[in-house]
């Protein structure tokens, strides 16, 4: 069996919220000590899109923002891509909706404003390390009920010739 060799892709990090100097801050740090592609939306419908059309492999979000909330935005980004790590941002320091959105949404995540760019940085790359390991499990899983899906064919065949 001959291994494809793919040539690394840059992960791309959606990140949505209603403030444009939250968006600035956290895409000069992440273009600055990162590789990653940054793509920003202050606008939970348009990001959704942008979802809907592009590979995604991490999205960060604000909880609280004028057209939907970031649990909601979040949940449809789970719809859409459940595999995607999902990370809230929130000024607010509220443990109970904090719970309630991991539980809802699947978070991978919950980030208070201040955030420490270090930090964040390490959540990121946990989360699109954490995607990767799943894609590679997955590609394994194919691998493997594809061998079986062979070898049950050969078996067949045996038994044709057999019987």
């Amino acid at each position: 069996m001959i291994e494809s060799v793919h040539a690394p892709r840059t992960e791309v990090i959606l990140i949505v919220d209603d403030e444009d100097m939250v968006l600035t801050s956290i895409d000069s740090f992440l273009s600055l000590e990162t590789d990653y592609e940054v793509v920003t939306r202050t606008n939970p419908e348009q990001a959704l899109t942008y979802v809907e059309e592009n590979e995604v492999d991490l999205v960060i979000s604000d909880y609280l923002m004028p057209q939907m909330d970031g649990i909601t935005f979040l949940g449809k980004v789970r719809d859409l891509k459940p595999e995607v790590p999902r990370i809230i941002l929130t000024g607010y320091s509220d443990k109970e909706n904090a719970i309630k959105a991991i539980n809802e949404v699947g978070l991978f995540q919950y980030v208070e404003k201040p955030w420490d760019n270090d930090n964040l940085h390490l959540i990121i790359r946990n989360g699109l390390e954490k995607q990767q390991l799943l894609r590679t499990l997955q590609e394994k899983v194919q691998q493997i009920n594809s061998a079986y899906a062979e070898l049950q064919g050969v078996q067949q065949e045996i038994l044709k010739a057999f019987a």
